[in-house]
């Protein structure tokens, strides 16, 4: 059993590259945008525009990854989302003009879009029910991983490069780019499609190989739910059948952004010299920030499949707005090189790493059924990446409408997690230790 967990866990690894990706394309921004606002002379409005291009991105790859996947397999969409990422990376970098510059992060944030529905939902097909939380996990693991090294990379390019830092910055994404597109040739299709495909045999060979404690049991399950959609259920994503799991996506998605993790992401050097610290001291604060992220998302990975993804969220929704509500106030007082905005932004970001970082794409990835699985993956990264556009294109705005802005942002941050807790409490199910296809019933009946 020990080799075969092994196996799925190389397998679950490789695909959550993507997510590392998808971090280091998501906080890369954050150490060159006052760099590219200077060089091409924007406004507060379209500067924001500029930061948001890749999030109006990854709408749009989140919006169209679904239906490629379920045609031509998860893996090659990988393959596709792995090139965007590295082409991407090279083009920015070089781009000497602002409308070459916007028009290769939009299609860089394609590729992050793609990758937050195909990434958790391959691994999430192919992990047994007893490891599916920790497995998932990796992808959100990974994308912290890449927020921080990109935190880490830009601090130090600043601290060697001299000339247009910011060029280096985005360009050197293409090394992990490229290392991610040759491992995704090792890894093989999910259980679930090869069903679908009528390959049954080979989905069973792979089902041992991929640690199922009852291979021929969950092979029987996997056909079932795949007869059972075919027969009696709609294909359409917005059929009154599917209204729970609909809803829960969206709302979890929601309050994933309303946290502000994404503003906090993309303008983290800003919000430190907001507050009085230097240019340099902001981009290390960075990097603590990116390691508080990284090391509380370990944690819990730890504890995922043993607690729950619904006491997690109810931990954190706490945790956040207690510690958005302290930044708030900090702000709102006009404290100058405060250290304790230092402290509150590490402990926002413990709580939200520990809770909705880690929960957001295993949920998802679980509450649908095999049928429109890719389409409601689809549709929680939609309203991931419209929400995350929306408050990074509006936060500069917003912290610079007056003394008292930034405060005013951060209180809006920490209401919406007080309404997150009771949500929470009142109508979210609990999915740990199911497999996908008993939630799928479970959520039918309710």
């Amino acid at each position: 059993m020990k080799k075969k967990n092994t196996y799925v866990f190389t397998c679950a690894l490789i695909a959550a590259l993507g997510g590392l990706l998808f971090g280091f394309d998501t906080a890369v921004i954050s150490g060159a945008e006052k760099s590219i606002q200077e060089m091409f002379g924007l406004d507060g409005f379209w500067h924001g525009f500029t930061v948001a291009i890749a999030l109006i991105g990854t709408i749009v790859g989140a919006m169209t990854a679904g239906k490629p996947a379920d045609k031509y397999g998860r893996k090659s969409v990988l393959i596709v989302i792995a090139v965007i990422y590295g082409m991407t990376a090279l083009a920015t970098a070089v781009a000497d003009d602002w409308l070459v510059f916007i028009s290769f992060r939009f299609i860089g944030g394609i590729g992050v879009g793609a990758s937050s529905v195909i990434g958790p939902m391959y691994i999430a097909e192919i992990a047994p029910a007893h490891l599916r939380g920790r497995l998932v996990g990796m992808f959100q693991l990974n994308v912290v991983s890449g927020i921080l090294l990109a935190f880490f990379s830009n601090y130090l390019i600043s601290s060697v490069v001299e000339v247009d830092a910011w060029r280096w910055m985005l360009g050197v994404q293409a090394l992990p780019a490229f290392i991610f597109f040759a491992l995704l040739f090792y890894i093989p299709s999910t259980p679930r499609l090869l069903v679908l495909k009528g390959r049954s045999k080979e989905a069973l060979g792979l089902l041992k190989k991929l640690a199922s404690r009852d291979p021929e049991n969950e092979l029987k399950e996997i056909e079932e739910s795949l007869q059972g959609d075919n027969a009696t259920s709609s294909a359409n994503l917005f059929a009154k059948e599917y209204r729970l799991p609909v809803i829960l996506a969206i709302l979890v998605a929601v309050f994933n952004q309303m946290s502000g993790i994404n503003a906090i992401m993309y303008y983290a050097p800003r919000i430190f010299e907001m507050t009085g610290f230097g240019k340099d001291d902001a981009l290390l604060q960075s990097v603590t920030i990116g390691a508080t992220n990284f090391i509380f998302t370990m944690l819990a990975m730890t504890v995922i499949d043993k607690f729950g993804r619904k006491k997690l969220l109810l931990i954190g929704s706490i945790g956040m707005m207690a510690f958005l509500g302290m930044v708030a106030k900090t702000l709102f007082e006009g404290s100058t090189g405060n250290i304790l905005v230092v402290v509150y932004l590490v402990g926002f970001i413990a709580f939200f790493a520990f809770s909705q970082g880690a929960v957001i794409w295993v949920f998802i990835s679980e509450i649908f059924p095999n049928k429109i699985r890719a389409k409601g993956q689809a549709l929680g990264s939609f309203t991931h990446w419209i929400m995350a556009a929306m408050v990074s294109w509006m936060f500069p705005a917003i912290a610079e409408s007056g003394t008292n802005g930034g405060g005013v942002a951060f209180m809006i941050f920490s209401v919406a997690m007080l309404v997150q807790l009771i949500v929470v409490f009142k109508f979210f199910p609990e999915t740990k230790g199911k497999s996908l296809e008993q939630i799928q019933k479970e959520l039918k009946r309710a």
